[in-house]
């Protein structure tokens, strides 16, 4: 086994596409991109919510206002044909990869016009087009599947890379460790991100773990890896392109443990009682990352009327989607005989 995975890597290691190393901060366009994809995700959220609290979205939905510089900063590193994995916390990562916001709304809010036809809500959405392949709810289970994704990318020899993300709290599961072992033995290229929001569901992680620097989780494997401020876009693309540049070197997989935070509870039915409002605020005044990059691009000299475009236009978008959510209808009842396998008697 181990010397298939040696002349495998040897083979892929002729066609590997490798990008210059991570750059000392983004220019000015970048940064603004960043910007306006940061604050759709965060106003997309945040309507989310209200529509979670108007009973318009059932089950379950988890937001992931705050930690959004963690996936719009790694999506800068990547290229046609890589692919992002994650948990489910996942309606940034969807709208990251460039998926429609009316199609995730509608999805949310169980309509035919959502990316699974509005029979898998939240944790259930996909897109091949753009590299998408999941929000998984089995706490930990994405890692081996993007462990999975990274070997059929050695297999093929395509110089892709897939980018596997998941929480402190699913950091602990034996499937991870597994998932590190088989990427390392491979040398697949897989960037496992680790997006450290301090607390699992409502347990912090500094009671919950025995390992206080996640990225070094790797080391029994030989696997690299580095802490990354996941409050700093700038920070994480950074960080992003040295992980991503070493899997297509052929070097095998990296971590990237972004220290970030969450400003709501777990999920939307979560009161988040196990931490204060002042710790809270702190982190909304002090470390927010779209504050943060707002600064640097008024510094760098952008008039302030063109972030003004841009947070109109993203209220539109968001708007455009929560209308689209409640209008779209609902799936027809044939729907529920299709995309499922039956057993044959």
């Amino acid at each position: 086994m181990v010397q298939g995975a040696e002349a495998a890597t040897t083979k892929r290691r002729g066609k590997a596409k490798a990008p210059p190393a991570g750059r000392e901060g983004l220019s000015q366009e970048q940064l603004l991109k960043a910007y306006r994809d940061m604050l759709l995700i965060r106003r997309f959220e945040e309507k989310a919510g209200q529509l979670y609290g108007m009973g318009l979205i059932g089950g379950f939905c988890h937001l992931y206002i705050g930690q959004e510089a963690v996936v719009v900063g790694m999506q800068l590193c990547l290229q046609p044909g890589d692919q992002v994995i994650t948990s489910y916390r996942d309606h940034g990562h969807m709208l990251a990869t460039g998926m429609e916001a009316r199609g995730v709304m509608a999805e949310l809010t169980g309509r035919s016009g959502g990316y699974s036809k509005g029979k898998g809500g939240s944790m259930h959405m996909f897109s091949r087009e753009k590299g998408f392949y999941g929000g998984h709810g089995i706490v930990g289970a994405q890692v081996s599947l993007g462990a999975g994704l990274a070997f059929a990318n050695m297999y093929n020899d395509n110089g892709n890379v897939c980018l596997t993300y998941y929480g402190d709290g699913a950091a602990n599961q034996g499937q991870v460790f597994e998932s590190y072992n088989l990427a390392a033995v491979f040398k697949l290229p897989v960037v496992f991100i680790i997006e450290n929001n301090k607390y699992g569901m409502g347990t912090s992680a500094e009671r919950a773990s025995a390992s206080k620097d996640r990225s070094k989780d790797g080391t029994p494997w030989g696997i690299p890896g580095e802490q990354v401020d996941g409050m700093d876009v700038e920070a994480v693309q950074a960080a992003g392109e040295r992980a991503v540049a070493h899997c297509r070197e052929g070097k095998g997989p990296y971590i990237l443990e972004m220290k970030t935070y969450r400003y709501r509870g777990h999920s939307m039915s979560d009161p988040a009682k196990y931490r204060t409002r002042e710790e809270v605020q702190k982190m909304r005044e002090q470390h927010d990352c779209i504050e943060t990059a707002r600064k640097k691009l008024l510094d760098s000299g952008l008039p302030e009327a063109e972030l003004k475009k841009i947070d109109d236009e993203v209220k539109r978008i968001v708007a455009d989607s929560a209308e689209f959510a409640q209008t779209s209808p609902e799936p027809d009842e044939s729907e529920l005989w299709t995309d499922i396998l039956l057993e044959a008697r």
